[in-house]
């Protein structure tokens, strides 16, 4: 690999075999780690991915037959209608303005 200058800092390109290797695609993050005076250890940051998953495991599966019903939830006062009445009998109706 070469060491190239990009702007004010140092760059070098990975190769396709390390890009494949890792999975890695434009906009992920890497991690460095030096290992030893001359060895670098590039390695692909599983943050995102991490955290994705913690996100997944909070999910809790809906009862059998629920069924989503907006305007029960609009009854309760659990949600403000986003649209007044003259707006939902516009051309573009459901097209509400947030």
């Amino acid at each position: 690999m070469k060491v190239a200058k990009w702007g004010n800092s140092l760059a070098v390109r990975l190769p396709a075999a390390v890009v494949e290797k890792l999975g890695l695609k434009e906009g992920d993050e890497i991690d460095l780690a030096i290992e030893s005076d001359r060895e670098l250890e590039v390695s692909r940051d599983q943050a995102v991915e991490e955290r994705i998953e913690r996100i997944r495991a909070l999910r809790v599966p809906m009862p059998p037959g629920y069924k989503f019903n907006r305007e029960e939830l609009y009854d309760r006062g659990d949600r403000e209608a986003r649209y007044t009445k003259r707006e939902s009998e516009s051309e573009n109706p459901g097209a509400a303005a947030d």
